[in-house]
């Protein structure tokens, strides 16, 4: 089953950010290599694809995993919650309706 970890940035959380993301893009692309992502990406602090100094304020990632519980272990174990980025995550079971 989908599920959709969603996670919420602490303030200036740009550097923690910068700090732990080739870790996160590696657990992103185990996803992928496995076929299991559907979507990643984070979400800009303002209206622009390149935020800049103003960074991001959380992320969305939509994955597959054999249960809910399975998929909070490995949202809890990511690299932006283990340097203290992310101040709150949270995973929900995710339908996937379109595109078909």
């Amino acid at each position: 089953m989908w599920y959709a970890i969603m996670a919420e940035d602490v303030p200036n959380s740009l550097e923690k950010r910068l700090a732990a993301r080739p870790e996160h893009l590696s657990r992103l692309q185990t996803l992928q290599d496995a076929g299991r992502l559907l979507l990643a990406g984070p979400f800009p602090a303002i209206d622009s694809n390149d935020p800049g100094a103003a960074g991001f304020t959380g992320s969305l990632i939509v994955a597959e995993f054999s249960n809910l519980e399975a998929a909070k272990v490995w949202a809890n174990n990511d690299p932006f919650v283990i340097t203290g980025a992310y101040q709150h995550v949270t995973v929900k079971p995710f339908r996937k309706t379109l595109p078909a």
